[in-house]
């Protein structure tokens, strides 16, 4: 977010929970323009790892794909993980995300988590809430949000969004978390996720300002030329990954938002070793956030495309590459930024008539404990702030396959099942991982049957909610008969020990019996 303020975030006490209000849920199938321009009915696009091409973003199998998402933070705080556990469950909070037509989070993080000492704080383990959290550090419970929202039909994006929880940074480095430290944990993070598709790709650094330059030359202060040394080494590790370069303050005298002023890229684009990995991202506010220019002009908001323009617009516009608005956000409270989030909305593109020929975006914020911006949840951590969701329905679009295999549009009158795999702790000499089994068709299930096959050597100590034989590297679970049943959209999870460790998750294939 734009300013030190943004960051001085309110303390919000739990409240009597009401019910939940969806508004803006899209349809399951992708609009993507036609030749003639008119919107088509696509097939379920997203799966895989994506990379770009042009102004779009292509997914595995080059079907185009739009960022259509919200920002969830907490983890860059001193809290070092998302906020609102305190009122609810995670794996509620992604469901309602997924259910109001959001396809991506936008995780930010400070350096602070991959400290040691770093220790989550604020997660309410009562009546079973957030029980698969405790225990784990920052980047264990990072993993279980990423884990379900990759089950849940969610792509994530991280953000590296300060050094540390102090407070935000207009370079990407400070005293005391230097260049290398900053690059090292980008590098930590990359392998982390190596092979879990759901992480698509990496913000390097949120919102470079003065004295950060484009273009300068001075390696101090110069953003382009960082970011080529970040970007390059996340792909040294992780070459699948997205790599999200923002913009800085001034270019050429000319200053904007945080984050904001992508001018630079006409003179000096960043140069990434894997081609088709870049995405340059702009932020962009209203008045509740600070006074600009542009909005005191006698034609505003008629003045605001060739403002968009000027900044980052022609990115786009120009075939360059694809632009995704990372943050963009207001309170609505004054007319002016009622004014600013209609046109804002109209110039990102309306889904039905673009489909994935868009810019890209993540709304700040989810959080209604943003000071200057609130969110689209209220302060109940619940109730959904259906006006300021509703400006965002024409340009949300479809989530994405989930993981796990399985068929994911089964045929009606069919009994179908996918399963997904976790694993839960890995302390080297062994191991716990979890399997959930979830009914995809449309009639029940009676009993089902997953196997997979290990790359390396490994051996099942135990089983839990499930039986299961071994040959070799092969390993087939049955359902105990207790969970042998699952109802359409309904699932079950069995789990296991094993030795000698986690390593990489294999492909699991699911059957009824």
């Amino acid at each position: 977010m734009f300013g030190s303020l943004r960051r001085a975030l309110c303390a919000v006490a739990a409240g009597i929970l009401l019910p939940l209000v969806g508004a803006g849920a899209q349809p399951a199938g992708a609009a993507e323009a036609g030749a003639d321009g008119q919107a088509v009915r696509a097939a379920e696009a997203g799966a895989g790892y994506w990379h770009t091409s042009g102004r779009r973003i292509l997914d595995a199998a080059g079907q185009p794909v739009r960022i259509a998402g919200i920002n969830w933070f907490g983890f860059e705080t001193g809290n070092n993980v998302v906020h609102g556990l305190w009122s609810r469950d995670y794996k509620s909070m992604i469901d309602q995300m997924r259910s109001l037509g959001y396809n991506t989070i936008r995780i930010p993080f400070s350096d602070d988590i991959f400290k040691s000492s770093t220790v989550p704080n604020g997660i309410d383990f009562s009546g079973g809430k957030n029980a698969d959290l405790q225990g784990l550090g920052s980047l264990g419970v990072l993993d279980r949000i990423v884990a379900y929202a990759g089950q849940s039909g969610l792509k994530v994006v991280l953000d590296r969004h300060r050094p540390d929880a102090g407070g935000q940074s207009a370079l990407w480095y400070t005293a005391a978390v230097p260049e290398s430290t900053w690059i090292a944990n980008l590098r930590t993070l990359a392998a982390r996720y190596q092979g879990q598709d759901t992480v698509v790709g990496i913000d390097l650094h949120n919102e470079p300002h003065d004295p950060a330059c484009w273009g300068c030359g001075d390696t101090a202060r110069d953003w382009r030329l960082a970011a080529q040394r970040a970007g390059n080494a996340v792909l040294s590790v992780n070459p699948d990954l997205l790599i999200f370069v923002e913009g800085v303050q001034t270019f050429n005298g000319v200053s904007g938002w945080w984050g904001g002023n992508l001018m630079g890229v006409a003179q000096y684009p960043v140069q990434l070793d894997v081609p088709g990995r870049l995405v340059y991202s702009a932020h962009d506010y209203a008045t509740s956030v600070a006074q600009q220019s542009w909005f005191s002009d006698p034609t505003f908001p008629a003045n605001m495309p060739g403002i968009w323009d000027k900044y980052w617009g022609y990115i786009f516009k120009q075939n360059i590459a694809p632009v995704w608005v990372g943050e963009f956000g207001t309170t609505l409270q004054s007319t002016t930024d009622q004014k600013w989030l209609a046109a804002l909305v109209e110039y990102l593109r309306p889904t039905s008539t673009y489909g994935s020929d868009s810019f890209h975006w993540t709304f700040w914020s989810w959080n209604p404990n943003s000071g200057d911006t609130g969110g689209i949840l209220k302060d109940d951590w619940s109730t959904v702030d259906t006006v300021k969701d509703g400006y965002l329905t024409s340009v949300k679009a479809p989530g994405f396959p989930t993981g796990g295999g399985g068929d994911p549009d089964p045929d009606p009158g069919t009994a179908a099942c996918a399963a997904t795999y976790t694993v839960t702790s890995d302390w080297g000499g062994g191991f716990n991982a979890e399997v959930k089994v979830t009914n995809t068709g449309t009639t029940p299930v009676n009993s089902w049957k997953v196997t997979w096959t290990w790359p390396t050597t490994r051996q099942i100590t135990s089983m839990w909610n499930a039986t299961h034989t071994q040959s070799g590297l092969t390993v087939t679970a049955t359902n105990a008969t207790h969970n042998g049943t699952i109802a359409p959209g309904g699932a079950t999870t069995f789990g296991f020990g094993g030795t000698p460790g986690g390593g990489s998750t294999p492909t699991l294939t699911c059957t009824t019996t």
